[in-house]
């Protein structure tokens, strides 16, 4: 018809106008096939199971027929017994709310190992050392757990305890646990699979670092050799005063070699642990059956402190140093009576040395 007209107005000699007739006519007949075809009632075929967007499925009706209900949004049905997704979704005010979030991560467990003793001899520093190691979670406080609370219980002690993941360490220190009589046998109750961690040091050395600390708490403390000596001039020392007591290493081996084969226990040398920090980390980390991280690159030493340091980590401008209670000067005690205690010392040395299968070269 828009052809005729136009034919009928235009001059039928010229060969133009055809191509346009054409054109229009083609685009009349492409309209009228698409709006036959998608026109709004029109039902469309979807495969079994296909859910249009915007849709979920609905309960199937009395008479068993499935029905499809027209809303907001397209509701299909679901089978007998099949939980509705989206009804399961707590609601406020019509509106989805989404599910809680839980913002703390992994489970509390008890600790796989622990840093037992001894006290002075360089805990702290191995805690802290160690801890830097993504891998191990660590508790930063004594817990005196196995000495002084054990009897809030085991679910009091796993409540202390931080959030590890699959795969990670837990591990808390409390130094006094090595000279406990009890403690070796707690631990074992609570798991004989426990590793142990034993930091040693010069036994007189460590006595010494032991009186300046109470010193800085009690001013009035009697003189070393007051407290150290039953008798200074025949060389008898009194084993009752505790800071010579924890020295006698061997004695509370005994203790623990009765609940915990020698393997189970690990002795980091306190010296050692200022000279070489990352070898004795590293042999901490094996012992633990952790990949050896903690290396030469996260120390310094302090030469103020006279001890190693952690370096700066990125996260910080500083580098982090272990508190001013450590790395402190030493109380001057008189020569001759440091050699009476290394007199005293030597022979519990020895034996502590063939017991452990190291020398630790404190003559």
């Amino acid at each position: 018809m828009a052809c005729a007209l136009l034919n009928g107005r235009a001059v039928p000699s010229s060969p133009r106008l055809i191509p346009t007739c054409l054109c229009v006519f083609s685009f009349l007949v492409t309209y009228l096939c698409y709006s036959a075809l998608f026109s709004a009632d029109a039902v469309i075929m979807q495969a079994p199971g296909d859910l249009p967007r915007g849709c979920r499925r609905s309960p199937v009706d009395g008479g068993g027929k499935r029905r499809l209900q027209k809303s907001v949004s397209c509701v299909l049905p679901f089978e007998e017994g099949e939980r509705d997704p989206v009804r399961a979704l707590p609601r406020r005010n019509d509106t989805l709310i989404s599910p809680p979030v839980t913002a703390k991560f992994g489970n509390k467990k008890l600790p796989n190992a622990i840093i037992v003793g001894v006290k002075k001899g360089g805990t702290r520093a191995v805690l802290e050392f160690i801890r830097i190691h993504p891998d191990v979670r660590a508790v930063g406080t004594e817990t005196h757990f196995f000495d002084r609370n054990h009897d809030r219980g085991l679910d009091w002690y796993r409540s202390l305890m931080p959030r590890t993941l699959e795969g990670q360490i837990s591990m808390e220190k409390t130094p006094s646990y090595f000279v406990t009589a009890d403690a070796p046998r707690r631990i074992a109750a609570m798991s004989r699979h426990t590793k142990l961690i034993v930091v040693v040091r010069d036994p007189v050395t460590r006595a010494i670092s032991d009186y300046t600390q109470t010193l800085t708490k009690t001013p009035d403390l009697p003189s070393f050799q007051e407290l150290a000596f039953l008798n200074q001039s025949q060389g008898l020392v009194d084993v009752s005063w505790n800071a010579i007591r924890i020295g006698l290493y061997a004695l509370h081996l005994e203790c623990w070699l009765r609940h915990f084969p020698l393997e189970q226990i690990h002795f980091v040398s306190g010296e050692r642990l200022i000279t070489d920090p990352a070898g004795e980390l590293g042999r901490v980390q094996d012992f633990l059956g952790l990949k050896r991280i903690v290396t030469d690159k996260h120390f310094y030493f302090n030469r103020t402190k006279g001890f190693p340091c952690l370096k700066k980590p990125e996260s910080s401008v500083s580098p982090r140093c272990l508190g001013k209670s450590k790395g402190r000067t030493h109380v001057q005690i008189e020569r001759e009576a440091v050699e009476q205690l290394r007199d005293f010392y030597r022979p519990h040395n020895v034996r502590f040395y063939e017991m452990v299968g190291f020398d630790f070269r404190w003559d």
